[in-house]
């Protein structure tokens, strides 16, 4: 009998649910593959646009995982700075097979100190962030470097969930998955990053996240002792 992949996804609160639901979609058709949801307390979630999930696992009963994936998230911060959840994190993350992320969900896996020394990805508005967990900040929308894999922000979470169905399935098996989901991006407009985005869209996006930034960068120099 083929022992199954438990991947595990850990949820907190005010995450942004398709950096969850995007790779949850992709990953939970693997063959072989047992997707868990947990978080720290466990049972029901809100997420940031006050959708929630309900009869979530409790971190502490998870006794290990093969991977791990982390969404990100305006409640990232506050998660980081949540010693408990950051245990649990840390304790899952040491011991898989495969450390995978969404989004900001990499500067939780840098506050776990497992990011030292790797390129890892993030959303384009908080890359620069990386560097303060020891990271090395890549701007490819899948960075994998060993068994960590990370990228950029929501909509890359489909991307990097193919890439890590390939590696655990098969090239063949993962583009089934893409097919049977029909994801096949075509978007109506070219200012998906912000290297192709018009100059005004940046602004205006760079404006809108500015206070993000900032209280991200206040609580990671809370975290590593620098405020």
């Amino acid at each position: 009998m083929t022992q199954k992949v438990r991947i595990v996804f850990i949820l907190y609160p005010r995450l942004t649910q398709l950096d969850f639901t995007g790779p949850y979609e992709v990953l939970a058709r693997v063959p072989d593959a047992q997707a868990i949801i947990a978080s720290k307390e466990g049972g029901e979630l809100r997420t940031e646009m006050g959708l929630s999930f309900a009869n979530l696992a409790k971190l502490s009963d998870i006794d290990c995982a093969d991977m791990i994936m982390v969404p990100g998230g305006p409640g990232q911060s506050e998660a980081m700075l949540d010693a408990d959840f950051m245990a649990q994190v840390k304790r899952l993350g040491e011991g898989a097979k495969y450390i995978t992320s969404v989004c900001t969900g990499s500067l939780i896996l840098g506050a776990a100190g497992l990011l030292k020394g790797k390129r890892a990805g993030s959303h384009w508005a908080y890359r620069d962030l990386l560097p303060m967990f020891g990271a090395i900040a890549d701007e490819a929308r899948v960075v994998r470097d060993g068994n960590i894999i990370t990228g950029g922000g929501v909509t890359a979470g489909i991307d990097i969930a193919l890439t890590i169905a390939a590696e655990l399935a098969g090239e063949d098996t993962a583009k089934m998955i893409q097919l049977a989901i029909e994801y096949a991006p075509a978007p109506p407009f070219n200012s998906g990053r912000p290297e192709i985005a018009e100059e005004k869209t940046v602004a205006a996006v760079k404006q809108l996240f500015a206070a993000f930034a900032q209280q991200r960068r206040d609580a990671i120099a809370q975290f590593t002792g620098n405020a």
